[in-house]
């Protein structure tokens, strides 16, 4: 039978714009990431996403991996050469998702750069309601990483998505059922708000989840606060964050929420460089652990979960 526990599956990213996706995918296949999402900085540099996607399906053979999204990371709103190159970025993933076996594709919205955040609205509605039916007639959502990318309200380069202010405006000018999240702990830690009730609020927006965690310095901000020279926060891999992730996991799985969380990883301040793969391979462990460990099927045994009849 299928593992119940897998319908909150736990993979990585991989790659696609600086190396082989596909090459990646064979080399840590093994490590027991149960899912891949292969992402593009920017640009595709001009790659044949049917027959990557169809290496990346070879790559994973008849092991249980699973790829659900891809991922598009630039500013397809402005128009800069690079700006255009991100825009069909999106189109081509959205047009050959399938030959990955992907219903998702995620990145940032884009912004109006140096300007403040409702300035990029009428923008982000022209582009975004046509990739979005673009996608809805490929069977594919849409799913925006809440990543600032430095910017904040009055000002930025990459995304509008980085905060539930902005997504009440951004959903109210693209309604659109396929428009959603690419939602993870971290970029809310680094402005200090909780993520935990946005779960209850947000999940049935949330498409895809980003395994990465924050480590608040709050000695520091009680200090220094969060505008002086002292780091006040630090990206994580989980497993070494603030971020209870069996609660981040129940809290999901409350709201009927199912799909990958996928490590981003690459961020870490003690576990990167020749310790990348390591702290990677710990947060795999740790939120397979989150999630409640290993499917145990003796359910049926004693009453199929039914107290009345044990």
């Amino acid at each position: 039978m299928s593992d119940p526990a897998k319908s909150v599956r736990i993979g990585t990213m991989v790659s696609a714009t600086k190396g082989d996706a596909a090459e990646r995918i064979s080399e840590i296949g093994d490590l027991g990431f149960e899912s891949f999402e292969p992402f593009f900085w920017q640009t595709t540099n001009g790659q044949d996403l049917a027959e990557l996607g169809k290496r990346c399906v070879e790559a994973i053979g008849d092991r249980d991996i699973t790829i659900s999204t891809l991922g598009m990371f630039g500013n397809p709103l402005e128009e800069t050469e690079m700006d255009l190159q991100t825009l069909q970025g999106w189109k081509d993933c959205i047009d050959n998702a399938h030959h990955f076996g992907a219903t998702c594709v995620a990145g940032f919205t884009g912004r109006v750069r140096g300007k403040p955040l409702p300035e990029s609205l009428p923008r982000y509605r022209e582009v975004w309601s046509e990739l979005a039916k673009r996608a809805a007639d490929k069977g594919v959502k849409i799913a925006f990483e809440n990543c600032a990318m430095d910017g904040n309200w009055q000002t930025g380069d990459w995304n509008i998505a980085h905060n539930p202010d902005a997504w009440e405006l951004m959903f109210n000018e693209t309604p659109d059922y396929n428009i959603g999240l690419e939602w993870e702990p971290c970029h809310q830690m680094v402005y200090l708000i909780d993520p935990l009730p946005q779960i209850r609020k947000w999940a049935h927006k949330i498409f895809h989840v980003h395994g990465k965690d924050a480590t608040i310095r709050w000695d520091v901000i009680k200090e220094h606060g969060i505008f002086g020279k002292h780091p006040f926060v630090f990206m994580r891999t989980p497993g070494f964050g603030d971020s209870n992730w069996t609660d981040i996991i129940s809290e999901l799985r409350l709201a009927g929420w199912s799909g990958s969380i996928d490590i981003e990883g690459w961020h870490d301040p003690v576990y990167r460089d020749q310790l990348e793969m390591t702290g990677q391979v710990h947060a795999l462990n740790y939120l397979k652990h989150s999630r409640g460990g290993s499917f145990v099927d003796l359910a049926a045994e004693y009453g199929g979960g039914d107290p009345s009849l044990l």
